[in-house]
Parts: C-alpha cells; sequence; structure tokens
C-alpha cells in the first residue's frame, strides 16, 4: 500500500475545493461580468483608434496596453484604468477557476473548453498586471520585435516563436468557426433575450469574431514568418497587424472594416456583461 499517494493527492483536492468555494462566492459572478466590461473598453478603444488612423484623422494604430495607456490620459484616468484592472483580474479568475473545474455556477466545460481557458486566464492576468504597471507607473513601451529577438535567444527559440505563430493562427480560425457558425451563441442567456436583441448581439458578435480572426491571424502569420526567417523584425502585435493592414491595397478601406468589427466585439463584450453564462 502506499501510504504517500493520499498526501501528494492533498494539494490538488485542497486547490480544488478552494476553486469551487471561489466559484460559489457571492463577487465570483460580479468580477467576471466586470471582466467583459473591461475586454469590451479595451477593444472598443482599440477599435476607436484604429477608425481615426483608417479616416486619415490622425493618431495610430495600438493595441491593449496602448488602449490602457489612453485610458490612463483620460480625466480620472487612474480612477478608470483602477476599474479596468479588477475587471480583468476578474475576468483572469473566471477563466482560470473554469480551466481548474471545468465549470462555473452556470455552466460547464469540456477538455478543450478547459484549455482555451487556461490559455486566455493568463493572458487577461497578464492584462491586468500590464494595467497595475501603468498605475504604478512602470508600464513601458512593449516592443514585439525585441520581445521575439529575446525570446530566439532562448534554448528552442525559434520553435517557440513558431509555435506561437502556428497557435494563434489556430485561434484565429477558431474565432472564424464560432463567428460564421454562431457557436457563440451557445455561451449566453438567449433565453432571456427579445428576439430584437438576440438578432443583434448575433450580428455584433458575428463581425466582431470574424474581426479578431484577422488580426489574431496577422499576428500568427507574421510570427511565423519571423521563426522560419529567424528575423525578429518581422514579428508583428495587435497594433502592427492593424497598421500592415493599413498599408495594403485599399488599406484604410480594410483597416476600417476591421477597426469596426473590433468595435463591435467591444459591444458584444458589453453584452457579456449581462447574458453571459458565468
Amino acid at each position: 500500500m502506499n501510504t504517500h499517494a493520499p498526501s501528494k493527492a492533498r494539494p490538488f483536492a485542497n486547490a480544488q475545493a478552494g476553486g469551487e468555494k471561489v466559484a460559489r462566492s457571492s463577487g465570483f459572478e460580479w468580477l467576471a461580468r466586470a471582466g467583459f466590461v473591461a475586454r469590451g473598453v479595451i477593444y472598443g478603444i482599440v477599435g476607436l483608434l484604429a477608425v481615426k488612423v483608417a479616416l486619415g484623422a490622425g493618431g495610430k494604430t495600438t493595441n491593449q496596453q496602448g488602449a490602457m495607456k489612453t485610458i490612463a490620459q483620460q480625466p480620472f484616468g487612474k480612477v478608470l484604468l483602477i476599474a479596468v484592472a479588477v475587471g480583468l483580474g476578474g475576468y483572469a479568475i473566471w477563466r482560470l477557476t473554469h480551466a481548474l473545474l471545468g465549470h462555473g455556477p452556470e455552466r460547464s466545460d469540456s477538455g478543450f473548453d478547459r484549455i482555451a481557458a487556461l490559455g486566455s486566464g493568463v493572458v487577461y492576468a497578464g492584462l491586468c498586471a500590464t494595467a497595475i504597471g501603468i498605475l504604478l507607473g512602470s508600464g513601458g513601451s512593449e516592443n514585439t520585435h525585441k520581445t521575439t529577438a529575446g525570446v530566439f535567444g532562448w534554448p528552442a527559440g525559434t520553435w517557440l516563436v513558431g509555435t506561437a505563430g502556428a497557435v494563434l493562427i489556430g485561434i484565429s480560425l477558431y474565432q472564424g468557426y464560432r463567428g460564421i457558425s454562431k457557436d457563440f451563441l451557445k455561451d449566453s442567456k438567449t433565453e432571456k433575450m427579445s428576439p430584437g436583441v438576440r438578432r443583434w448581439i448575433e450580428s455584433i458578435g458575428t463581425f466582431g469574431h470574424l474581426a479578431r480572426m484577422v488580426v489574431f491571424g496577422l499576428v500568427g502569420v507574421f510570427l511565423l514568418t519571423a521563426a522560419i526567417d529567424f528575423n525578429p523584425k518581422k514579428a508583428v502585435g495587435l497594433d502592427g497587424a492593424l497598421a500592415k493592414l493599413a498599408h495594403q491595397s485599399y488599406g484604410p478601406f480594410l483597416l476600417g472594416i476591421v477597426a469596426a468589427g473590433l468595435i463591435a466585439f467591444g459591444i458584444y463584450s458589453l453584452s457579456d456583461a449581462r447574458y453571459r453564462r458565468i
């Protein structure tokens, strides 16, 4: 008989029990829904700034970090950014809890959903940390080229960058599938929507997911190209992907469509704060 097995399993059991307690706490749903609001605000700002570029009204494309810096520069910006940071943290907790437990108080997840929840939770925890860094005055400018060059110096760094690019391409295809099939509606309380609200959410959700397909796909392709050519200057982030669109034939038109889609995704995220199954 292995007398050590129970003690080895106990930390996982304790973590799972803690996760169950969090999922059933009164503040859990509030934090998760605040996270959808924060996500919507960030995508809305990224989209609005890109529309400004598409219309030739000045400015430049930005990413999530740039959106948060834009928030910080507004009147009462620090207060607003604190609220966004809390929302991003809540969203991360919600996703990581689903990854740990495979369910929340209102829905259950498959194995694939749990893996996606883990990745999403880590990303949004990083965005929350970025917001806190900006509040503390340490949110420096993110340079995708330098970050990629640094990863190239790691053991198997080129493979890591290429894998990240391939994963993002896969995510972009999944976003496209979600948009075209309207699979995202399965996550919403459609039974509580009026027919008009459902049609509206279906439209903006489809448009928003397709816009995310474009930008995630572009970032993934450029990361993969950077790995194949061993050239970190070919790697781009969200802001770089939008800028690449602007420099193509019919660039302002293409950028305007994708930017409008990102705004639509931001509005869809706000609807998630009301209708998403937690």
